[in-house]
Parts: C-alpha cells; sequence; structure tokens
C-alpha cells in the first residue's frame, strides 16, 4: 500500500492564513514587518526565487523591497547596501540571494548582517544559538521540515531521525533541530561507507544532498517518514527530488513530493522569520 503523499500545497495555505494574521497584528499597531532581498548578478534561478519571494510577501502583506545590483558590483558596495538596511527600522529582514559573483566573499556579506534581521538564519551568532538551542531565528529549511512533521502528526520525540546530507543550510542545522525535539539523529555523508545500513534504520529520514533519485526503495525501511528537500533537474528538464519518489512512496508511510511540499515551505518559514524579527523589533521598542 502507497504511502500518504503530504500535502504541502495545505501546509503552506495553513501556515500562511497564520503569518498573515500576525502581519496584520503588527502593522496595525504600526509595525508592518519588512523583508529586503537583494541580488547581485543575472543567475536565471535567482531571478525566479526572488520573484517567488516577492511575490509571497505581498500575499501575507509583509512590505518587501528587491535591490537587483549589476554583476560588477563590488564586494564594499554590496556590504556598504547592507549597512544601510542594517539601520532602516522598516526593514526586518535581510536576505542576499545566493549564489554571489565569485569575486565577492559570501561568508563577508553574510557577517555584515545584524543578527536580528538575518533572516536566513546563515549569520554566525544565529548558527551559535541554534547549536545551544537558544530561542532565536531558525534556518529556513529545516524549520520548514519540522512543521511539516508535526503538522501531519509525526511524533518525532525518541525516533530515530537519519539526514542524509551535511551542509551548511540544510544538513547540520537540520540535524540540531531535530535533536531539539528529542530525535536520535544520525547524519550520513558522501564518505559514510554503509550508508544504507544506517537509512534503513531510520523512522524519518530526511534527505538533502543534490543528487537525484540517490535513495532508492532499498535505502528505506518500511513505515518510515521520508522528507525529501533535493531539487534538481536532470536532462529530461522536470524538476525531481534526491529521493525515487514511485518507488520509496510503496514502502514509506508518508513522503514529501517534489515540486510542492519543502520548497514552497521554506518561502514560508523566511515569512515567519521576517514576521517573528517585526514582533521582536516592537517590542524591543516597546520596552525601551
Amino acid at each position: 500500500m502507497s504511502g500518504q503523499v503530504i500535502n504541502g500545497k495545505e501546509l503552506v495555505s495553513s501556515i500562511r492564513e497564520e503569518i498573515r494574521r500576525d502581519a496584520a497584528a503588527l502593522t496595525a499597531g504600526g509595525n508592518q514587518p519588512g523583508l529586503v532581498v537583494v541580488i547581485v548578478g543575472e543567475d536565471a534561478a535567482s531571478q525566479v526565487y526572488v520573484r517567488n519571494k516577492a511575490k509571497a510577501c505581498d500575499d501575507v502583506g509583509v512590505y518587501s523591497e528587491v535591490h537587483s545590483l549589476p554583476e560588477q558590483t563590488t564586494q564594499q558596495e554590496l556590504i556598504d547596501l547592507i549597512h544601510r538596511f542594517n539601520s532602516d527600522s522598516r526593514i526586518n529582514g535581510i536576505l542576499v540571494q545566493s549564489p554571489l559573483p565569485k569575486h565577492i566573499n559570501e561568508e563577508a556579506v553574510v557577517d555584515e548582517i545584524d543578527p536580528l534581521k538575518d533572516v536566513d538564519c546563515f549569520h554566525p551568532v544565529n548558527v551559535g544559538n541554534l547549536m545551544i538551542g537558544k530561542d532565536g531565528m531558525k534556518p529556513c529549511t529545516p524549520h520548514g521540515v519540522i512543521e511539516i512533521l508535526k503538522r501531519t502528526g509525526v511524533d518525532i520525540a525518541g525516533k530515530h531521525a537519519v539526514v542524509v546530507g551535511r551542509s551548511n543550510i540544510v544538513g547540520k542545522p537540520m540535524a540540531m533541530l531535530l535533536l531539539r525535539e528529542h530525535a536520535t539523529v544520525s547524519v550520513v555523508h558522501s564518505r559514510t561507507p554503509n550508508m544504507e545500513e544506517i537509512t534503513k534504520q531510520a523512522d524519518i529520514l530526511v534527505v538533502a544532498v543534490g543528487k537525484a533519485h540517490l535513495i532508492k526503495a532499498h535505502h528505506v525501511k518500511p513505515g518510515a517518514v521520508v522528507i525529501d528537500v533535493g531539487m534538481n533537474r536532470p536532462a529530461d528538464g522536470k524538476l525531481t527530488g534526491d529521493v525515487d519518489f514511485e518507488a520509496v512512496k510503496e514502502i514509506a508511510s508518508a513522503i514529501t513530493p517534489v515540486p510542492g511540499c519543502v520548497g514552497p515551505m521554506t518561502i514560508t518559514m523566511l515569512l515567519r522569520n521576517t514576521v517573528d524579527a517585526a514582533a521582536r523589533a516592537a517590542k524591543s521598542n516597546v520596552s525601551v
């Protein structure tokens, strides 16, 4: 029997309605949440992502700005722009779209973003807070995965969760957030010699490596919940995940499709972080 295909559209719609209400309440009090997205260069995929983010902001009542800079923009010019937004009270979230041109050091740029406005949760301060379990920004994709699990009724506590991939953007923070939810967590990656042996132990399997159909049915324990973070476009041009969806859905208890679940949820968590940052800023202003 096929597992449940998790309805990402329904989940996203429900969460965005919550965000919309929170944004409206802040706006009514004179504190409309604001997000600025900065893109450098003409990367086609990035242009699409940025348009989607601006549209999502409009949908939930978040003020948004998009700043498109030419490819030849210098690192210092980009940092100067970030400093401007750091001191702009209308902006609660600053996002610099990746990838940046090769002459710009992305790490140096991220370090200049005010941690209180770092809605991607890439700044070392926010990464450190994540590690020690302190409240604050959560990285959008891993946060979205946790929301998917919770809102589909998956009890994370006590489960063996296996994360495939160890990137700074998804794999590592995903492991930290699963630990926060009291899962027992294993991380496998390209140097793991017995990957199949470990993935087959997973009650919850999160796959984020960027390799189309890496995970086959024989990698998955019957009844596991499978979350596919991957987004790949093979030669046929059809967007697909890191999991062999058709094969794995026959043995998983629940599985996310690609596209249509983790991707939209990631943007939704970006909105959530922006609205939460606005709420913290409003509270801080009242306290002062």
